[in-house]
């Protein structure tokens, strides 16, 4: 088996208000015996540390820290502001040179994150800006940017954040906004592998439910 990458931490986005669901929260959604939140912190191992972004997640696994982006529901970029300070702020470590970006919601996201931690450039935890030095984000093989599926230089996640508090504020801007200055280099994944549920269709195709099987 290749190398895996540098020491990262992890931010689980599990939140949104699933309007699309009728409020249903994906993070409990269920596949093949499993909540969707589960399967992505699942899909996270080895983080040094890891933190769950949304509303009460319920018993989390010992170590796994929990946070809400400030105001409720104010979008991706806020909630990935929000578990950067959480882990910054968390006492038993310092913040990994690596931050995994994964929103819940992808119940095959553990294949995307072992291409991402196999495909990380090695300057992505120094300091040699190459090409791709910020980080590698997942793209499918139809040519689908996937930026919640993204293995980034914590740093330059900590600096998009302040830059973006300065044009603005982060309530309801996009992640693709929010890292829009970052030099990051796509790695295509395996296929399905970010196929994500934001309808009952999508859910459906992806054999996801909303109760136990």
């Amino acid at each position: 088996m290749e190398p895996m990458s540098a020491a990262f931490d992890a931010v689980i986005l599990a939140g949104g208000r699933s309007s699309r669901l009728g409020g249903v929260p994906k993070s409990g959604l269920m596949y093949d015996g499993e909540t969707l939140l589960a399967r992505a912190l699942r899909a996270a191992e080895g983080a040094a540390k890891t933190v769950v972004v949304g509303p009460d997640p319920g018993v989390l696994p010992a170590g796994v820290l929990a946070c809400r982006e400030d105001p409720p529901f104010s979008g991706p970029a806020s909630a990935i502001a929000a578990g950067l300070g959480a882990l910054a702020e968390d006492p038993s470590g310092t913040p990994a040179p690596l931050t995994l970006i994964l929103a819940c919601d992808m119940p095959h996201s553990a294949a995307a994150v072992q291409v991402l931690r196999r495909n990380v450039d090695v300057t992505a935890a120094g300091a040699n800006h190459a090409s791709g030095s910020d980080g590698v984000m997942a793209v499918t093989q139809e040519g689908r940017k996937q930026p919640l599926a993204g293995l980034y230089r914590t740093d330059s996640l900590l600096r998009a954040v302040d830059e973006a508090h300065l044009r603005g504020g982060l309530r309801d801007a996009s992640v693709f906004w929010l890292l829009a200055r970052l030099d990051v280099r796509l790695v295509t994944v395996p296929s399905g592998s970010t196929d994500d549920v934001d309808t009952w269709d999508d859910a459906a195709a992806l054999g996801v439910s909303n109760r136990e099987q």
